[in-house]
């Protein structure tokens, strides 16, 4: 392997107004300044022939008879007229020839797609422009189209998914070697890697987790026989042995617990049981440690996950397995890297759940549902699993005092984890990249989590590569990574994230994240930041649906009743690739998935993830599918590597703002009783606006061919996801810092939510904690449209 490396290492005088037209000027002054005495001499004659044809003595002719015109001497004005309006026809006539063939290149609102015109909305365009000698988008869209390949695409997958690999294995160190390979055949710029070791938790190989039901003195009734103890677990698990009465709490979320303890069964001392879904499993497992449970125990209902073998659905034996970490990284650096973690002091973070949890599958769900006792759960929380009930428990039916015992003995290794980078570098600005990434370990087979998503990035990798010697010069540097640790909370991305903080919003323009991109081949999901919202939207309009020929995907999309934003484009999860960019390091980021709404891709996450499995899921579709994400990817990423001025939508973020200030509108009764005033959030939201509209006219109204004025702006424009991690938090303590997008009491969502306790429950609300939470969003806010002004001299703007 590579050792660790950064990729970021004279005067004319004018011509006569009256004699002279403002294109000959032009003209004849650049002959001038190169010194070319004929065209100076040509202009001079040019003012001597328009002189002489305001001499009364003109030759009778069409120029005569504008001329007459112009100079209010008519002679036969019914054919003057005639003359005016055909010479007024040529000339509107050539002009739009002119214009057509100078800006050909350029023009791409539409594109021919199978022997049609396909209109394209591409108003997000701020610059299409291009310098002598450098393609334009339109031919670099199509040279894109030209040189993606999906033959590859599927062997590729079934290559990194033919068994499981996670990191440290020998199989994972074969295939990060292969890829280093790969990457470095390209002749790319510049290939290296990132090594360091990071803390990961593995089932143990000497003591197997167990269940068991046990009476009132912890003697073992019924043990629980799990299958594949050493496939399914939960990474980050709280460790140890507990045991308790169970209790039925649906998907685990926070109302779910308050129901339940609204009903009188208390999930405090319980181990609680919850279903597959809806939120991740540590939001799970963090819910019920909140809620005072001893353990967790997560299975797959059939009502969330298709079970039925016949029909590609996951078999009834088999559980599905996810970390519990409430964060990403390495849990035991928080908010550093652990490049060499021997030299921190000993911390783990916050997000470490101290209580044990499990993954089961449904037939010991069911068993053990089917024990349960006490009231029927409501009507929406009842599954598909067979002769259950879905009592809420928290006793077994026998009556005798039985509980679950539940035993967890996960072990924690020290494992050296392999990032590969490879780059394209910018000719403009170098030191400006947009970064395209893959989860590359599975500790399953992994087709569908992480073998796509590196074979959709090999093939980039590869295109931008084979356009490079075909042509193409980015303005700014293309980074390929292949992450490592993505099982366990993008531990490889979030580490190497932690190492180069201070300076990624310098750098770094955007993230696109490939993992989990096919599950299906009908529906687009987006998951993003809003600053990608539009940028995405004109790709969709550009590239095909892989399932519907003739379509675009948007075009797709709003036939089925659907229009753009939501549910298209949603937030960023805690799980997603893309998270801890825009959350934790304020790069704006967007994660990609292709569904099938009706019918979930169920073997995520499980032994059953196989290439197979998924084409027989695609009908046989996958690389038609995958290279439909790769085009996608490969659109957004060509505008923002060649567009002079970045195209991220800066202010959008006015509309959020105006949103919740809506919102804070509608409680200003409620706060003024208490003395509470809303004002300085108001104004910092409109010096946003006002900043970020501002901003944009200047772009309007600037030069954007002068590469200086341009990165300026563009610096700008780059940090605006940053101007949002919020100052006045610990990047250790609270690492999700952004105010919008991260997690914690200093985030708008924890404010409108304490905001809502004014009314539904009065006694609650915490006064002293929503003024700090108000003082946290109203100062970042201000900050925000402060830097977004550029204006250092006044901290007072007024714009």
């Amino acid at each position: 392997m590579d050792t660790v490396r950064s990729l970021l290492s004279g005067h004319s005088n004018p011509a006569p107004q009256t004699s002279c037209s403002i294109y000959r000027q032009r003209r004849c002054g650049r002959g001038l300044e190169e010194g070319d005495g004929e065209e100076g001499g040509d202009c001079r004659v040019e003012m001597k022939l328009v002189e002489s044809e305001a001499e009364e003595d003109l030759e009778p002719g069409l120029t005569s008879d504008i001329t007459a015109l112009v100079l209010r001497k008519p002679r036969d004005r019914r054919r003057a007229g005639f003359y005016l309006a055909l010479i007024t026809l040529l000339i509107f006539t050539t002009a739009f020839l002119l214009g057509y063939v100078t800006f050909r290149g350029s023009c791409y609102s539409c594109e021919e797609s199978e022997g049609e015109l396909v209109p394209v909305d591409d108003s997000a365009v701020l610059d299409s422009s291009s310098e002598d000698g450098v393609l334009y988008l339109g031919e670099l869209r199509e040279m894109l189209r030209k040189y993606l390949k999906e033959e590859t695409i599927g062997s590729t997958v079934g290559h990194f998914s033919r068994m499981p690999h996670p990191p440290g294995s020998l199989e994972g160190n074969s295939l990060a070697t292969e890829v280093l390979e790969f990457f470095r055949q390209l002749k790319m710029d510049h290939t290296w890697t990132d090594s360091h070791f990071a803390n990961l938790q593995f089932p143990s190989r000497t003591q197997p987790n167990t269940l068991s039901v046990v009476d009132r003195n912890g003697n073992v009734i019924e043990q629980i026989q799990l299958e594949r103890p050493l496939d399914s677990y939960c990474a980050y698990s709280g460790t140890g042995t507990v045991k308790g009465g169970l209790v039925y709490v649906n998907y685990g979320r926070r109302e779910d617990f308050e129901l339940v303890q609204s009903l009188g069964v208390p999930a405090e001392g319980n181990v609680v049981i919850v279903r597959v879904g809806q939120l991740s499993f540590a939001e799970k497992v963090a819910n019920a440690q909140q809620a005072g449970a001893v353990g967790v125990l997560i299975y797959p209902d059939p009502a969330d996950v298709p079970q039925d073998p016949r029909r590609l659905g996951l078999d009834s034996s088999v559980a599905i397995s996810e970390h519990v970490h409430m964060g990403t990284g390495d849990p035991f650096t928080p908010g550093f890297p652990s490049f060499n973690h021997t030299q921190f002091p000993p911390t783990k973070s916050s997000g470490l759940p101290s209580i044990p949890a499990l993954p089961i599958s449904a037939n010991v769900a069911s068993k053990l549902l089917s024990q349960l006792s006490g009231p029927v759960s409501p009507r929406g929380w009842q599954g598909r699993l067979p002769y259950v009930r879905y009592a809420l428990g928290p006793g077994l039916n026998s009556g005798d005092g039985r509980q679950i015992r539940l035993g967890v003995y996960n072990s924690m290794s020290a494992i050296l984890l392999n990032n590969i980078f490879s780059s394209i570098e910018g000719y403009s600005e170098p030191d400006q990249y947009i970064i395209i990434g893959a989860q590359r370990d599975s500790w399953d087979p992994g087709a569908a989590k992480s073998a796509v998503g590196t074979a959709i990035l090999m093939e980039l990798a590869r295109t931008f590569s084979a356009m490079v010697q075909n042509g193409f010069q980015p303005r700014r540097s293309l980074l390929f990574v292949s992450w490592d640790a993505g099982d366990f909370g993008s531990v490889g991305a979030t580490e190497w994230l932690e190492g180069y903080l201070s300076m990624l919003h310098l750098k770094a323009i955007a993230y696109f994240s490939l993992d989990r991109a096919v599950l299906g081949d009908d529906k687009l999901s987006v998951y993003s930041s809003p600053l990608l919202a539009k940028l995405v939207e004109v790709a969709m309009n550009q590239v095909e649906h892989p399932k519907h020929a003739g379509q675009t995907i948007n075009s797709y999309t709003q036939s089925q009743g659907s229009s753009w934003g939501s549910p298209l484009v949603k937030p960023l999860f805690l799980n997603s690739g893309a998270y801890s960019f825009t959350a934790f390091a304020g790069v704006p980021a967007m994660e990609l998935q292709f569904t099938e709404e009706a019918r979930p891709y169920p073997f995520t996450n499980t032994p059953l993830d196989t290439a197979d499995r998924l084409q027989e899921f695609l009908q046989g579709r996958l690389p038609e599918v995958a290279l439909a994400v790769a085009e996608l990817v490969g659109q957004m990423a060509l505008r923002l590597a060649h567009d002079h001025i970045v195209p991220l939508d800066f202010p959008c973020y006015s509309e959020t703002t105006l949103q919740f200030s809506a919102q804070l509108s509608k409680y200003s009764a409620e706060l003024q009783e208490r003395g509470l005033s809303p004002h300085w959030v108001f104004t910092a939201r409109g010096d946003y606006n006002r900043a970020a509209e501002k901003l944009r006219e200047t772009i309007l109204n600037s030069d954007v061919q002068d590469d200086k004025i341009t990165r300026l702006y563009n610096m700008r424009i780059m940090r605006v996801e940053y101007y949002f991690l919020s100052q006045y938090v610990s990047a250790v303590e609270t690492p999700f810092r952004h105010v919008l997008h991260g997690r914690g009491d200093h985030t708008l969502s924890a404010l409108t939510e304490h905001l809502a306790l004014l009314r539904s429950n009065p006694e609650k609300f915490d006064e002293a904690r929503f003024r700090k939470q108000l003082a946290l969003l109203t100062w970042t806010l201000q900050g925000a449209a402060n830097a977004l002004s550029g204006d250092v001299w006044n901290i007072d703007n007024l714009f």
